[in-house]
């Protein structure tokens, strides 16, 4: 299977159409905020953002004046019609992560910001974790249960090979605490981030893999009040589309004053 079939998007689209009546967003409120403080201290004015989502109505009441496209793999944005792109907690879904990035570079304008917020690989560890043990306990198998999201050091990456200028990753983990495993799988359920893979099976779960994962959660990831911790790992990308504008890396050797002049202190050699 190819990385692009990771992801069956008929059944994304289903599962995210679900809980429209109760959806359980929160995690995309702790993104929201945290994408505003970012921009907040960007000495820069955006007139013309666009937000690649999968959950429309939630980006658009939070930024009403944003371009609103789908995570679709080809993306609809125009090329260099926007100032600020934000991928918006979808990106761990994408087939071909790079190109969403590439296509979201494409179409800023020079001196564009891209910001991402998606799940790193640390997210749903406990479940992960639960889930295989009593699947191989009680089947003597494995199949694909919680979708595999990537390392903040090769998320980082991609934004090299993206073509983006002035790359950062970094990571917010947030713990989160749930009466019991079910609860947070009906908070999964309700986020619209159940199972999507393609190599998934089509069987429901059998009820004995179910009580033995909660068993086995309960026991292993328990809190001092008796409840059970959920980790979401949250990394958010950032980069520039290329400007001239923006500071250049200088030639090696191209200095023109000593770095013990510049720190006012006495060179010392060293002895061979």
């Amino acid at each position: 299977m190819s990385q692009s079939d990771l992801t069956d998007r008929t059944a994304l689209a289903r599962h995210r159409a679900r809980p429209n009546a109760a959806p359980a967003l929160f995690l995309h409120e702790t993104v929201a905020d945290e994408i505003e403080d970012r921009l907040s201290v960007v000495n820069k004015s955006f007139t013309s953002p666009a937000i690649v989502t999968g959950h429309p109505e939630f980006w658009q009441a939070r930024f009403p004046e944003a371009t609103i496209v789908g995570d679709d793999e080809t993306l609809a944005l125009e090329a260099g019609a926007h100032d600020l792109v934000i991928h918006a907690l979808c990106l761990h879904w994408a087939g071909d992560p790079v190109g969403q990035l590439i296509q979201m570079r494409r179409a800023l304008r020079p001196d564009g910001l891209m910001l991402a917020g998606l799940f790193g690989g640390g997210t749903l560890q406990e479940l992960r974790s639960a889930l295989a043990q009593a699947e191989a306990d009680v089947t003597g198998g494995l199949s694909p249960r919680v979708l595999p999201m990537g390392e903040i050091r090769d998320l980082g990456a991609l934004l090299q090979r993206a073509g983006y200028t002035l790359p950062v990753a970094d990571r917010l983990p947030l713990t989160v605490e749930y009466g019991d495993p079910l609860r947070l799988m009906r908070d999964l359920r309700a986020m619209g981030e159940t199972n999507a893979m393609t190599a998934r099976s089509r069987r429901m779960m059998r009820r004995a893999v179910l009580d033995r994962a909660c068993e086995i959660y309960a026991r292993e990831y328990p809190t001092p009040s008796g409840n059970v911790t959920a980790t979401f790992e949250m990394v958010f990308l950032t980069g520039w589309s290329p400007d001239e504008s923006q500071p250049q890396p200088l030639r090696p050797g191209s200095a023109n004053t000593r770095l013990a002049d510049a720190l006012d202190t006495q060179e010392k050699p060293l002895r061979d």
